[in-house]
């Protein structure tokens, strides 16, 4: 090879070695880190874990009326969603205290003052009643403790909560009055002597599903007689239940409530209340307990009595206990009280409130008609929206 073969060929290898290097710096630079690489992804975790960190230990406080079954699962379904905030890197803890009597106002009201004076990141409060509360709601308030209604939708009237999460007790019963017209004879979904209505799939039987099944049934075309189970008499919750069912039976004049008596939320009560009923009306067709509590305790008495299949019982609130029950048949229907709601997002909005987040001021759980057909929608894998704790982290106001 000459000479001036040997330079020329130099230069061109030195060019593109040249052109190379700069393809490759304009590549990185345009492209520092691929978001979708393992590397990009690493980081971005590790940035997550480090904003986790610094906002410290999140104390969400839970102060129920009592820990029976409904309130079980609600504390059930908070340490869920603490757990599932640890994996995002969120170090967040449930502290619980409950009293022993579901209609001791002052024990609560002791139980969220206790709260306050060990300064949670937030309150989380299903109300044994209302009024009473409105002191200590001010007290919480005052020391800047967000405070989380559940079990309710109706603002407490005087008080400044930050969120509700809960249902129109009224309208929950209203649900459970039109499930108990169908086991009557009338219209829906419950096996009896009524027509059934078709369900879509993932058909939610909610009120306004009630509703359009009944707006051209004849009032006069249903009858039975029925007795009802109510709860601390003068409550609020037992007095927009009451409200809610008599709203849809008084639309009926042939349906007849033989007798209501009070139950006080209670399971023995519920025995003991259904078997008095059970004694002096031979006759009747169901009963409505409002709380499952007292429907579990009257289905009790029903099958004691031998009675399983002929007096039929529905009840409000849902638990894994009573979706079995309703799976075995005696339970024939139950309206959907949404306790996994309760803990799940509870707790979310606990952290983003803490963390100086907006939250939603309500969150509706829609009451709806749990029956034999839908349990496994219910219970034992309810549905929960995913919970993007990364971007609560992200979006904290506290760094």
């Amino acid at each position: 090879m000459s000479k001036i073969q040997l330079l020329r060929k130099s230069y061109l290898l030195l060019i593109f070695t040249m052109l190379t290097a700069l393809l490759s710096s304009c590549s990185n630079q345009a492209n520092p880190v691929n978001p979708d690489s393992k590397a990009g992804q690493t980081q971005v975790s590790t940035a997550t874990d480090d904003a986790a960190k610094k906002l410290g230990k999140i104390v969400i406080g839970w102060v129920p009326p009592d820990i029976t079954g409904v309130y079980k699962i609600a504390t059930t379904y908070m340490e869920k969603s603490a757990e599932d905030a640890k994996k995002s890197g969120l170090d967040v803890e449930i502290l619980t205290k409950a009293s022993n009597n579901h209609g001791d106002a002052n024990a609560q009201i002791h139980n969220i003052e206790d709260m306050i004076q060990r300064k949670v990141s937030a309150i989380i409060i299903s109300p044994a009643d209302v009024e009473p509360l409105k002191p200590v709601l001010k007290q919480a308030k005052d020391a800047h403790i967000p405070v989380i209604i559940v079990n309710l939708l109706t603002p407490i009237e005087g008080t400044q909560v930050d969120t509700y999460i809960g249902f129109d007790n009224a309208q929950a019963a209203e649900v459970s009055a039109y499930a108990m017209l169908n086991a009557l004879g009338g219209p829906g979904v419950l096996d009896g002597k009524g027509k059934k209505v078709d369900v879509k799939p993932n058909q939610e039987l909610d009120l306004k599903w009630w509703q359009n099944v009944y707006k051209d049934v004849d009032p006069n075309s249903i009858k039975g007689k029925i007795a009802i189970l109510s709860g601390v008499p003068g409550s609020f919750y037992d007095n927009e239940r009451q409200k809610g069912f008599d709203k849809v039976l008084k639309l009926f004049p042939n349906v007849q409530v033989v007798t209501k008596l009070p139950a006080d939320w209670n399971r023995q009560k519920g025995v003991s209340v259904t078997e008095n009923i059970l004694q002096k009306h031979k006759d009747i067709d169901g009963i409505w307990a409002a709380s499952n509590e007292m429907g579990l305790g009257a289905i009790n008495a029903v099958q004691n009595a031998g009675l399983t299949g002929k007096v039929f019982v529905t009840t409000n609130d849902g638990t894994s206990e009573s979706v079995d029950r309703i799976r075995e048949d005696k339970i024939l229907s139950e309206t959907w009280h949404g306790f996994p709601e309760w803990g799940w997002y509870g707790v979310k909005f606990g952290v983003m409130l803490h963390l100086g987040e907006e939250t939603p001021k309500t969150y509706d759980i829609r009451p709806r008609t749990e029956y034999k057909a839908n349990a496994n929608d219910f219970y034992p894998n309810p549905v929960l929206e995913p919970i993007n704790w990364k971007q609560i982290i992200t979006n904290a106001k506290l760094k």
